[in-house]
């Protein structure tokens, strides 16, 4: 008969069977595997004699814990098709798998406290060694400063907990290239299409745009807001193209931009005759979309190389300090952008 089930067929010891030896609960077990900071010395202790007892994953578990190393890096990111998140994480894949390290991934379908919370917790119950946090942290909680203060923790989007190391693109920058180069085209003002302002990197391009035609002097119309979305772009392209005046417009991502474009189609303002439009990313559809789309390109592989290579540092250095680390983003002009015609 089983030991452990207490049943005649056999089954491998479970985190349940680990809690009744230790005489503590499974999510203690959990906790404690994980390298919880709130798990006294104590109770941790009485966890691995129960695992060396039991055999509990012998393979993963216990091995793992007696040399300290799983070889596996968490990655939190949001559940999306957007381009600019798919990409960054096969980016972080390949460098990780470059650098000898699997890659496991939680994904996170809102951007509430909870939610990545949970994405961290599912991450730490994985033993992953370090974690690239891929999503904005609108509100950091106790729990959260607690899990990104136990792992190695990188933020790729400018957010950061007091433990964490940041690697980002200059957003402001990205944006202030994407004005100058309309207003060196001769264009008075330039509009602007923003992402959701929970997101910090459209929040760092909206200001990055306001301030670049502040600097120059400028009237700043005002700001029209997407959501990432294609659609988003289309219904804001819908109210641009019945303004007069409007003549140049920055969108603060391509995929909105292709949505800005087909609703300027539609209302018959032609691209870049009447309107010239620059996005942000440089997706691969940006250089084939008609006209083929003037664009700020975000360095996506190297900034996943960076990140990857912070964090296997942060790993073998757990006592260094964070360095943040910023990557600049390129403009790419083609067929999208023309001088203003005189009016």
């Amino acid at each position: 008969m089983d030991k452990h089930s207490g049943r005649g067929s056999a089954r491998p010891p479970g985190m349940t069977d680990v809690a009744r030896v230790a005489g503590v609960s499974a999510q203690t077990v959990s906790r404690a595997l994980a390298g919880h900071p709130n798990v006294q010395d104590a109770t941790r202790a009485k966890v691995l004699a129960a695992v060396e007892q039991l055999g509990y994953r012998r393979n993963n578990a216990a091995r793992m814990l007696s040399s300290g190393r799983s070889r596996t890096i968490g990655v939190v990111t949001l559940q999306t098709s957007f381009y600019s998140r798919t990409a960054l994480t096969s980016g972080i894949e390949h460098a990780a798998q470059a650098a000898g390290y699997a890659v496991s991934t939680a994904t996170t379908a809102s951007l509430d406290t909870s939610a990545i919370e949970g994405a961290l917790m599912r991450l730490a119950d994985q033993h992953v060694e370090g974690v690239i946090l891929a999503v904005p942290l609108i509100h950091v909680s106790r729990q959260i400063e607690q899990l990104t203060g136990a792992v190695p923790t990188i933020t790729i989007d400018g957010s950061r907990t007091s433990a964490t190391e940041v690697v980002a693109v200059d957003q402001s920058l990205a944006a202030r290239l994407a004005t100058r180069h309309l207003l060196d085209l001769g264009h008075e003002t330039v509009w602007h299409v923003s992402g959701p302002q929970q997101w910090l990197d459209a929040a760092s391009r909206a200001a990055g745009w306001r301030a670049e035609l502040e600097s120059a002097g400028r009237t700043v119309p005002p700001e029209l807001a997407g959501d990432w979305s294609p659609a988003s772009g289309y219904r804001n392209g819908l109210v641009l193209g019945r303004i007069p005046d409007v003549s140049a417009v920055f969108v603060a991502s391509d995929e909105m931009a292709f949505g800005v474009i087909r609703a300027l189609h539609e209302l018959g303002r032609r691209v870049p005759d009447d309107i010239s439009v620059v996005g942000v990313d440089d997706i691969a559809l940006a250089e084939y979309c008609s006209p083929s789309l003037t664009t700020v390109a975000q360095p996506f592989a190297e900034m996943a190389e960076l990140a990857v290579a912070h964090l296997v540092r942060a790993i073998a250095e757990p006592g260094a300090a964070p360095e943040p680390a910023s990557v600049e983003p390129a403009l790419v002009v083609r067929a999208s952008t023309a001088p203003a015609r005189a009016r």
